[in-house]
């Protein structure tokens, strides 16, 4: 990665371990797609709660912005959904997991364009 990893926690304490499982995953997408020029994590706690039986219950909303060539990807987990994210753990998994797919996919249509670039220069 060429810039520094950026990770803020809103509303909930700073976890050395969740800052050390983030990076571990950010580690695994540069290995996927060396050329990320930054990636930005927040890992938030909903102020309100969506269960009445539970108030101490704090959904988590994870978001994950990387920045790529010509490019930038985002995935959040879904408000709507929030409830299945009652543990930070599984929020970032989750959020992350899907990023792994749309860097792929990223990548995939990088090395299509590219090869489709070389083709028809070659035939001009």
């Amino acid at each position: 990665m060429q810039k520094q990893v950026q990770i803020s926690f809103h509303g909930l304490d700073h976890s050395d371990a969740m800052e050390s499982n983030i990076r571990e995953r950010v580690a695994k997408l540069d290995k996927m797609f060396d050329r990320i020029t930054s990636c930005r994590v927040v890992v938030e706690a909903e102020h309100h709660s969506h269960s009445h039986l539970n108030p101490t219950h704090k959904p988590y909303l994870v978001s994950v912005k990387l920045h790529v060539p010509g490019d930038e990807l985002v995935v959040k987990n879904d408000k709507k959904n929030i409830n299945d994210h009652d543990d930070v753990n599984t929020a970032v998994r989750d959020v992350f997991s899907v990023m792994e797919r749309r860097l792929k996919d990223y990548v995939r249509r990088r090395w299509h364009d590219a090869r489709h670039a070389r083709v028809v220069e070659e035939i001009s």
